[in-house]
C-alpha cells in the first residue's frame, strides 16, 4: 500500500488542489465501480452510466476548487453522478433497456448461485417498476450502503424526507415483489 492510499478522499482533494494532479487517479481507482453501479441502478443502461461516470469524473476534478473541505467527498461525487445520470434520464425518456446479467463469483455449490441470481434478478426487476423517486434513496441506502445523512446530501433533501421516502419505498417494493411472484 502507498502512502496516497492511506490519505482520506478530503486529503488527496488538497494535494490535487495544490498542484499534484496525479493523485486524482486515487480518487478515480476508489470510486469507478461504486458510481457505475449507482448510474446503472438508476439509468438502467450500463453502456450510458459508463458514458455517465466518466463526464462526471471530469466535471468533478475541473469544479474540484469548488468542492467544500468540510464535507464528504464521497457525497459530492456521487452527488455529481445523481445529476449526470438524471440529464441523462431526461434526454433519453423513452429508452428502458434491459439490465445484462450479473454476475456472481461463489465458492458454494451451483443451486444456491443460481438462487442468488435469482433474487438479485426479481430485486432488479422490482426496483425498476418502482418510481425514481423511491428506487434512489433505497438503491443509495441498501446497494450503495450510504447513510441516511449522506442520502440527504446527495439528493439535497432533509433527512426526514429521506426517511419518509425509504419507509415509502420498502412498503412499494414489498407490494410490487408480491405482485411480481
Amino acid at each position: 500500500m502507498n502512502d496516497s492510499e492511506k490519505l482520506s478522499d478530503e486529503e488527496i482533494v488538497e494535494k490535487v488542489r495544490s498542484n499534484d494532479q496525479e493523485l486524482y487517479s486515487v480518487i478515480v481507482e476508489r470510486y469507478q465501480h461504486k458510481l457505475l453501479r449507482y448510474a446503472t441502478n438508476l439509468i438502467k443502461d450500463e453502456h450510458k452510466s459508463v458514458d455517465v461516470v466518466q463526464e462526471s469524473f471530469i466535471k468533478a476534478f475541473v469544479n474540484l476548487n469548488s468542492f467544500d473541505a468540510g464535507k464528504k467527498f464521497s457525497s459530492w461525487i456521487y452527488r455529481i453522478v445523481h445529476n449526470e445520470a438524471m440529464n441523462n434520464v431526461k434526454k433519453y425518456p423513452k429508452e428502458v433497456p434491459l439490465l445484462d446479467g450479473v454476475d456472481f463469483q461463489s465458492d458454494e455449490n451451483i443451486e444456491n448461485d443460481f438462487e442468488q441470481k435469482e433474487t438479485v434478478a426479481r430485486v432488479e426487476k422490482c426496483l425498476r417498476e418502482m418510481p425514481l423517486l423511491y428506487s434512489e434513496p433505497l438503491t443509495l441506502l441498501s446497494i450503495e450502503e450510504k447513510s441516511y445523512t449522506e442520502i440527504s446530501d446527495i439528493l439535497r433533501i432533509p433527512m426526514g424526507t429521506v426517511a419518509t421516502r425509504i419507509r415509502r419505498a420498502k412498503i412499494l417494493m414489498k407490494h410490487i415483489c408480491q405482485k411480481n411472484q
